[in-house]
């Protein structure tokens, strides 16, 4: 059964988004967009608390909670986990799971460590990659904005080795494009993936959605823009922000011209009769 997954960042008390991990956008109230894609069949929710460092962590522990309450299925957080401390305080206020990036990098044995203490179906990996001067594909850590030593494929490789019970790879390049997933990441990887694995960054309508999921190693996809522009479009659509901010996504400019206006029930109607199997 393929996963259809909505990804959403988090700034502050807000939902934002942007294009590759840059120039983030307000877009409304996070529970609202996790509540709504609940409801239209998401088969899981990635909260990802991007600018960790700079905010203080009870607003994000409160989201959290509420989301638990109000939705039932999973929700995979991560963004700033740099101890077993941070892992504990986000599956106590209600995640099921965790993903860590920039803390593994910095010391690959945080994976074994956190694997141990709350199992490897609990911990996943965060991957967020780009293209370096040599035409190498390599890691990046704190939302994109740091590069890392890491080499992708090596690291993939490491990581499962590690205990991760799950892999989500983001490619920058492609992040908020809406041109389709990146296949030649997927070729670079697709014989060392070990784990489920989740590919996001790229997704602006169905037949890009099935190109990647057509692949029996690939578990699902996580998407974004293309479901936050969906909703943002709709007639009764009201904007509510706890704070001030970018609110240029709310203005349908040439950003969103990639991006097919649909619905997670209709993208998984659509892979259904492509042969895929989905969760109906």
């Amino acid at each position: 059964m393929k996963r259809i997954i909505s990804k959403l960042d988090i700034k502050g008390p807000n939902l934002v988004k942007g294009v590759n991990l840059e120039g983030l956008r307000v877009l409304g109230e996070p529970s609202f967009f996790a509540k709504k894609y609940y409801e239209n069949l998401s088969d899981e929710i990635i909260y990802h608390d991007c600018v960790a460092s700079l905010y203080g962590r009870n607003n994000f522990l409160d989201l959290i909670e509420k989301t638990s309450s109000d939705i039932f299925i999973p929700i995979s957080v991560g963004g700033g986990l740099k101890s077993l401390k941070d892992i504990e305080k986000v599956l106590s206020a209600g995640a099921d799971k965790v993903f860590i990036n920039s803390a593994a990098i910095k010391r690959p044995k945080f994976l074994i460590e956190a694997s141990k203490k709350f199992g490897s179906a609990n911990i996943c990996l965060s991957i967020e990659v780009v293209k370096n001067s040599n035409n190498e594909f390599i890691c990046l850590s704190n939302y994109g904005r740091e590069i890392s030593n890491k080499k992708l494929s090596d690291w993939f490789y490491e990581a499962q080795q590690l205990g991760v019970g799950e892999i989500i790879l983001t490619s920058v390049p492609c992040d908020g494009m809406g041109n389709g997933f990146d296949q030649e990441i997927l070729e670079l990887i697709y014989e060392k993936i070990k784990v489920p694995f989740i590919i996001h960054g790229g997704a602006g309508n169905e037949k890009q959605i099935y190109d990647v999921l057509k692949h029996d190693k690939v578990s699902g996809v996580a998407i974004s823009s293309m479901l936050h522009y969906s909703v943002v479009r709709e007639k009764n659509f009201k904007f509510e922000s706890k704070s001030e901010g970018n609110t240029q996504f709310l203005t349908f400019s040439k950003d969103t011209i990639n991006f097919k206006k649909t619905s997670i029930l209709s993208i998984k109607k659509y892979l259904k009769k492509k042969g895929i199997k989905v969760r109906l």
